[in-house]
């Protein structure tokens, strides 16, 4: 067990995919025997989506500390995080939409559950639907966007209440740790469930659907340099006026620990580290920026989640309306800032965004095995964009040393 345990996740998770993919051609249709090992991971999954995404907005709208940091730095923060979330979102919808990675997989030979109606609630349904009437029926019923709202309005009350909400802050910062702590085990499994999943996959529908799930890792990919290299480099050189290559020579080594680990909370002592002693950041700005885009900044979460969804649609012949773009723009935005930043939250993300629109969960079956290969790059966009907007609200704030940034590189 020791042993198993000292590989690291991922490198686990690579050869479960490659035996998966081996076993599948060899064994044939009658891989379907096993798909029941990753029903149960996807099934932890799907348990885990109401309590991360609960405690987690809360802690993270309440770790602000004090309401009025959103005025001169946090109403900046916050407007960058939002507007960046908003193009990552649209941009994995444009992909998926473009280049349809799941179209033309034939399904026909697998038994699937039905395919959900096409959703078709009314803007006035939708915005009624987005006040949680009841936040314990919410929850039963995984009912996510009212979750979030209920979420986002505790945290503010907590933020609110000053230090009579303390004990209240202490009790969702526990809850959100220990929720992190589950993922984590539950990802443990990860190995077991990609390999079934796998074998399942390659068996029973062949090379077609590994040509788009190899679709879908270049097109996560591409979607995460897009934003790098065109919405961060303009961020920095247009509205930070900042020369871009110092910016980025700045911050590698964030980009290798964030890409390696693939979780952002594991990369935030080094991407803290390199904001102040690299780009000059004041402790002040590059500590609440920095810490509050950890757990609400998650582009390339964002991305993926628009991207999958489409993916899952294309799959299982899932119409999907222009309200329905809208709400994965909301959900995508808001079910990355639910993402806790470590290996695997956006695997659980996709429940509530596939939910809303009907678009079936086994979609998740299929991404499960790639996963991985994908949250390495995401991980790497949502911690380059931590530091993007951290140097951005430093020099529209004057809390950046520009001497000290370009001349990083020459220390």
């Amino acid at each position: 067990m020791k042993r198993w345990l000292a590989i690291p996740l991922w490198q686990r998770v690579l050869v479960a995919l490659a035996l998966g993919i081996i076993a599948g051609r060899m064994w044939g249709p009658g891989a379907e025997s096993i798909k029941i090992i990753g029903d149960i991971f996807v099934a932890f999954i799907k348990m885990l989506v109401v309590p991360l995404i609960f405690f987690s907005l809360v802690a993270g709208v309440a770790s602000i500390g004090d309401i009025r940091k959103l005025g001169r730095i946090g109403w900046r923060a916050l407007l960058l995080f939002v507007v960046t979330g908003q193009i990552a979102v649209w941009l994995g919808l444009f992909l998926g939409t473009v280049i349809a990675p799941g179209a033309g997989v034939d399904t026909s030979s697998i038994q699937m559950g039905a395919v959900p109606e096409p959703n078709e609630t009314t803007w006035r349904d939708m915005l009624l639907g987005m006040v949680p009437q009841s936040p314990v029926q919410v929850m039963a019923d995984v009912n996510v966007l009212p979750l979030i709202i209920f979420s986002l309005l505790l945290g503010i009350g907590i933020l609110m209440a000053k230090e009579e909400g303390e004990p209240v802050l202490k009790i969702f910062d526990s809850g959100a740790v220990v929720m992190q702590k589950v993922t984590m085990v539950v990802m443990e499994l990860t190995p077991f469930g990609v390999f079934a999943l796998m074998a399942w996959v390659a068996g029973t529908l062949g090379f077609d659907a590994l040509a788009a799930l190899g679709k879908l890792v270049f097109l996560n990919y591409l979607g995460c340099l897009l934003i790098i290299f065109v919405v961060y480099a303009a961020m920095i050189k247009f509205i930070a006026r900042l020369p871009v290559g110092d910016f980025f020579r700045g911050i590698v080594d964030a980009i290798a620990v964030s890409y390696s680990t693939a979780s952002s909370n594991a990369t935030l002592p080094v991407t803290l580290r390199c904001a102040e002693r690299n780009l000059g950041i004041s402790n002040s700005v590059a500590s609440f920026v920095i810490s509050l885009g950890a757990t609400i900044n998650m582009n390339g979460t964002a991305m993926y989640l628009g991207l999958a969804t489409l993916f899952g649609a294309q799959i299982f012949g899932v119409d999907l309306s222009w309200g329905d773009y809208f709400l994965i723009s909301i959900l995508g935005t808001l079910g990355a800032v639910g993402a806790a930043g470590i290996p695997g939250a956006g695997l659980i993300m996709m429940a509530l965004v596939f939910g809303a629109v009907g678009v079936p969960l086994e979609t998740i079956a299929f991404v499960a095995g790639v996963d991985r290969i994908m949250d390495m790059m995401r991980t790497t966009t949502n911690v380059s964009g931590d530091a993007a907007v951290a140097t951005t609200v430093a020099s529209l704030t004057g809390e950046i040393d520009k001497a000290e940034m370009i001349s990083a590189d020459d220390v």
